[in-house]
């Protein structure tokens, strides 16, 4: 399809897509996973299994490219620290999608949580320190 005939909203978000840092992208996988995970809660709350379990796959997926972007070679020890709690909360996952737990989906959002907040403060503040480098 030619672009003049897109969906505006589709076009915004090829392009954020297209120019966002690293960091803006992490910050936007997050926002997601915590939508993701809050929905799953919501469904179980409301015995909508079906509907938690694919809100749970999403998560599973955005966790799983965390990991795989992990680049040990700029920082080994805290690779495999990430390492170690994205995949404590991959088994997590698996068991609230088996079982329909909602306790083990917010137990990834309470390990998760003070990775979110401390992304959003790191991120402005790299961005700033890389702008004010750069002058």
């Amino acid at each position: 399809m030619h672009q003049a005939y897109q969906n505006p909203v589709q076009r915004y978000n090829e392009v954020q897509s297209q120019t966002a840092t690293p960091g803006e992208i992490l910050l936007a996988l997050y926002d997601g996973l915590f939508r993701f995970l809050n929905t799953a809660v919501r469904c179980l709350d409301e015995n909508k299994k079906g509907l938690a379990s694919q809100q749970l796959r999403k998560c599973h997926a955005i966790i799983s490219e965390l990991v795989i972007a992990l680049d040990d070679a700029k920082a080994p020890e805290i690779c495999a620290n990430l390492r170690s709690v994205y995949n404590f909360c991959l088994d997590r996952l698996m068991f609230a999608s088996i079982r329909s737990d909602r306790a083990a989906v917010e137990e990834v959002i309470r390990v998760l949580s003070p990775l979110r907040d401390a992304w959003i403060q790191a991120v402005p503040m790299a961005q700033a320190e890389k702008a004010a480098a750069g002058r």
